[in-house]
This record gives structure tokens, C-alpha cells and sequence, in this order.
């Protein structure tokens, strides 16, 4: 049975925030603490270690006491790039993946996803929530995955390709769908910041 001691947890913290002006989102505040600590404080029960992957703001996102992981490629490629430099870096079975600005992420993620995985002989799951509509909305971000894929997607990248999707149809991979859509929840707007603050006070 998979535990949190054999999943390192990763928070997503490498984009450009285009959508934010371009600040850095992990340190947007959100209830007067950067937003990236809501999501170590959400996801460190879950797993054993947290490994943190930034392109900026190094020494800020460094006082948080974990190893922060740069991209191998300068360009922000997106959250592929950062799956790879964390698979490169974790010593654990698994690593769960996260991104920083949704810091409403379930608490029973890893536990969800871990029996998905382990049930159906999976190398990937991959969260999906439930809209208010009935809806089902693929959460790639947030996925658990085998810690020896290193090398899949390594030679996924070397193709050019960036389409998270696509990598994850060449795998053993399956979805977990979470009836709360409020728990995925991200910040890309002022306006979305300003929303999801008043809902989760």
C-alpha cells in the first residue's frame, strides 16, 4: 500500500502569470500569506518530502526550507518541464504534483489518487473534479505518478512536444474524480484572487 512516506510532494511555482501581470503567483497573498504556503500546508501531511519548482524568486521560495528546482530549459515550457526536473530529483516511489496557486487542494489527494493507481496497475492518475453543472474537468497538474517515468518523459520532451495530454495517453494512466470543484480552484485574475478569498474565509 502506497503511504506518504513513498510520495514527494512537488509544488508548481515556474510560470509566468501572464494573466497576473507577470508577478511571481506563489508569493501573490492570499489571507496575508503568500499562496504558496497554503499549498505546502495543505499537501506536507500528504507526503514525506516537498520539493518546490520555481524560474524566479529563488531565495524567497528557499526560506520555505525546501529545494527549489529550476527548469533545464530557460524558456518556461510549462508544467511537463517541471514534472521532469522534479522526477530527477525525488528519492521517493512517487511524486504528486501540484501547482501554487490553488491553495484549496484536497486533503485526501495523495490517498485518492494512491488507491487509483494502485487498483488499476496505473504509472499515472491524474485528478478530475465535478462541476456545480455535472460537468467533469480534467486537473492534469495535479497528478501522482512512478518516480522511474523520468525517462518517458524525457524522451516525450526531446520530441518538442509540451501537450501534457499527450504524454499522459502514452502511459498507464487513469483520472480520480473530486466532487469539489471549489478544492481546484487557481488564481490567474485579481478578480479570481478577490473571489476565492471570499468563499474559503
Amino acid at each position: 500500500m502506497i503511504s506518504s512516506e513513498h510520495i514527494t510532494g512537488l509544488i508548481l511555482a515556474g510560470g509566468r502569470a501572464q494573466r497576473m501581470g507577470g508577478i511571481d503567483k506563489g508569493l501573490i497573498p492570499f489571507h496575508g500569506k503568500p499562496l504558496i504556503e497554503s499549498a505546502i500546508s495543505r499537501l506536507k501531511p500528504q507526503v514525506s518530502t516537498i520539493l518546490i519548482n520555481a524560474n524566479r524568486s529563488i531565495t524567497k521560495y528557499s526560506h520555505y526550507g525546501y529545494p527549489v528546482l529550476m527548469d533545464e530549459t530557460p524558456d518556461f515550457s510549462g508544467p511537463l518541464a517541471g514534472f521532469s526536473v522534479g522526477l530527477k530529483h525525488c528519492k521517493t516511489p512517487y511524486l504528486l504534483t501540484s501547482p501554487c496557486d490553488s491553495p484549496l487542494l484536497p486533503a485526501d489527494l495523495a490517498e485518492k489518487m494512491a488507491r487509483q493507481l494502485e487498483d488499476n496497475d496505473l504509472e499515472l492518475v491524474f485528478a478530475s473534479s465535478k462541476e456545480d453543472d455535472g460537468k467533469i474537468w480534467s486537473q492534469p497538474v495535479f497528478c501522482l505518478m512512478k518516480s522511474d517515468l523520468q525517462h518517458s518523459l524525457h524522451n516525450f520532451l526531446s520530441k518538442g512536444d509540451l501537450k501534457i495530454d499527450r504524454w499522459f495517453k502514452e502511459l498507464r494512466s487513469g483520472t480520480v474524480v473530486f466532487e469539489n470543484a471549489q478544492a481546484f480552484a487557481n488564481v490567474n485574475t485579481p478578480e479570481e484572487l478577490a473571489a476565492l478569498e471570499k468563499v474559503s474565509s
